[in-house]
């Protein structure tokens, strides 16, 4: 058999593999998300995420200070009140658990580059992402809670904000205060095109976060469209967001390409709990490989067009970074 073309031959080996490689994971590809409470030394694991912990902020420190080590760039910070009510009021209690967590990183790490979630359903007694009147989530009541959270976070040391409650305004309501009080320098990382999925599980049993009656897709977007992702990303940058968020990922990676291929803006990708926990739960079984299996999907995830990935994989992707 005569054959002229061979792609093979530019798989032959490991050095010609890496050689011709279109798409390589880097360090400085990734966020590592934590959560934190109230107390002091506690690191409880969450059962839902093998290997993924609830801190309090003094060995919140001690684990940041490890995840500067392996030089990821930042940390994505989710905080569990001690209280909440129907207002959410800890979420910009100046005083409050991620005001305290920050401030606690900035002044022990200050390198380490800090983004806050901006949202209102770990806060509320009600578990959803914002103001409820009659049953509803009201939009413009809870933009306004959301430019405060996100200037109590600014104003205790967060480096970037990063509003996840899908309400219509709330860029250029952040953009609008920050701005007024003097941070024009703060970037906006906006959950833009956030999904109402069913991977989020985990994470809703490690922020104690589920909505207590109804569900959330009044306001977080319908697995179904893909055209109003794309109007979603496109409002938001026009309101200010410096970096847009596709979330989940590996679902919707379909999304984060069009981003891409569209927008003119980095692009960053939730790999989100339920992700995270399928992939610990097969490997725990012996069905896959852990690490060959997480970096074929961030692979994936860069591929369909990504520029940060955010992933609680973060910590051992860093690891075996360093090895390969």
């Amino acid at each position: 058999m005569e054959l002229l073309k061979r792609p093979r031959r530019l798989r032959a080996n490991e050095v010609i593999r890496r050689m011709v490689k279109e798409t390589s994971i880097s360090v400085d590809d990734l966020i590592y998300p934590m959560f934190v409470v109230p107390g002091e030394n506690i690191k409880e694991e969450i059962d839902a995420m093998p290997g993924v912990y609830r801190y309090s902020v003094d060995n919140l420190v001690k684990e940041v200070k490890e995840v500067y080590d392996l030089r990821i760039p930042a940390v994505l910070l989710f905080g569990i009140p001690s209280n909440k009510d129907e207002l959410g009021s800890e979420a910009y209690d100046d005083d409050g658990i991620i005001q305290k967590a920050v401030k606690s990183i900035k002044e022990s790490i200050p390198q380490m580059i800090v983004i806050t979630d901006v949202c209102m359903c770990e806060y509320t007694s009600h578990g959803h992402c914002g103001i409820v009147r009659d049953g509803y989530v009201q939009n413009d009541e809870t933009v306004s809670y959301i430019a405060k959270i996100a200037l109590s976070h600014v104003k205790a040391g967060a480096d970037i904000v990063a509003p996840s409650d899908m309400m219509d305004g709330r860029v250029k309501a952040i953009r609008d205060v920050l701005d007024k009080n003097g941070y024009v320098n703060t970037p906006i990382i906006s959950y833009s095109a956030k999904y109402a999925s069913s991977f989020y599980g985990p994470f809703r049993e490690a922020a104690n976060s589920a909505p207590q009656f109804g569900d959330r897709k009044s306001y977080q977007m319908d697995p179904a469209n893909s055209n109003e992702a794309l109007r979603e990303i496109s409002l938001d940058i026009e309101e200010g967001a410096d970096i847009i968020m596709v979330k989940p990922a590996l679902p919707y990676l379909d999304i984060i390409r069009r981003a891409k291929d569209t927008f003119n803006i980095p692009i960053a990708a939730y790999n989100v709990s339920g992700e995270y926990s399928m992939i610990k739960a097969a490997s725990h079984m012996g069905y896959i490989d852990e690490k060959s299996t997480v970096l074929e999907s961030l692979t994936g995830i860069k591929r369909a067009g990504a520029d940060i990935i955010i992933t609680y994989f973060a910590k051992d992707v860093a690891k075996w970074l360093t090895i390969l």
